[in-house]
């Protein structure tokens, strides 16, 4: 997913707006998890960045998503950039 959005609308209220955005990432991040999984591979990883625009993105954990929409609604930006890239990943064994 590479988007950009809107913050502002002009039919719901600022916070319902902010939901909605939320709601729809989190509904993709869940449809690529539900994807097979490629062999050899543990679990789906993904690479996320968040920025005002697609230039000031910043790399992101996938858990930090919506610390960093909050950032931009306090920040008051209209509108934002995020990116996020499905890979599959592989747990690595602790050392006793």
């Amino acid at each position: 997913m590479k988007k950009e959005f809107k913050l502002t609308d002009l039919k719901k209220a600022p916070a319902r707006q902010v939901d909605a955005v939320k709601h729809e990432i989190s509904k993709y991040l869940a449809r690529e998890r539900r994807k097979k999984l490629q062999e050899g591979s543990d679990y789906w990883d993904f690479d996320c960045k968040l920025g005002k625009d697609r230039d000031s993105a910043t790399e992101i954990h996938v858990a930090e998503i919506n610390k960093g929409i909050n950032r931009m609604v306090s920040e008051q930006a209209e509108k934002f950039y995020i990116e996020i890239l499905a890979k599959p990943g592989f747990r690595k064994k602790k050392p006793v």
